[in-house]
């Protein structure tokens, strides 16, 4: 899909713009959100720029980014990203096994098509470090072009939470999700 658009943070951007159209971003913060380098992000802003699928207001390091809905062909391309962003359970748990002992792993929300959902994701696990945690949901949220809204517990506090039938719990489990790691046993 990268080669398709010459590079994979040319790709990230524009599922970042497509994805959030009513958002607007500052250079850096399209950069960090994609992870992109600031020096790669600038040159495909300029080049999203130039063919129309974004617009900036402002000028220097105040200039924001936004997506450019009266672009063309931006229905199709929204449809297209959509069709083909994918992000798999495989890349979904690569990323976080640098988080720490995972024991659980739970896809909702974006990953399964459930509209309004609480969380898109849930993470059960033993010494989970949050800045890897964090790292890792950026990854994923780069890949994916969208903002995730995840849950993390300990293995003990998601014991207690399941056993006294905690809400965001019942909302997860109750409804269209994916398991793809299991070490507690549900």
């Amino acid at each position: 899909m990268a080669k398709l658009f010459c590079s994979p943070a040319r790709l990230k951007l524009l599922r970042l713009f497509v994805f959030n159209p009513s958002a607007s971003f500052t250079a850096e913060e399209a950069a960090f959100r994609a992870k992109a380098t600031a020096a790669s992000a600038r040159k495909e802003l300029t080049a999203l720029l130039a063919a129309g699928v974004i617009r900036r207001r402002g000028a220097g390091r105040d200039a924001r980014y936004s997506a450019n809905r009266h672009f063309v062909h931006f229905d199709a391309l929204t449809r297209f990203l959509r069709e083909t962003t994918v992000v798999g359970p495989q890349e979904v748990l690569a990323a976080l096994r640098k988080a720490g002992s995972l024991r659980l792993v739970v896809l909702t929300g974006i990953f399964t098509g459930v509209i309004e959902p609480k969380i898109d994701l849930l993470v059960v696990g033993d010494r989970l470090d949050e800045r890897a945690l964090a790292s890792a949901m950026r990854t994923i949220e780069a890949n994916l072009g969208r903002e995730l809204r995840f849950a993390a517990f300990s293995t003990e506090d998601f014991r207690y939470r399941f056993g006294v039938y905690d809400r965001l719990l019942r909302d997860v489990l109750d409804y269209a999700h994916q398991t793809i790691l299991d070490k507690i046993g549900l």
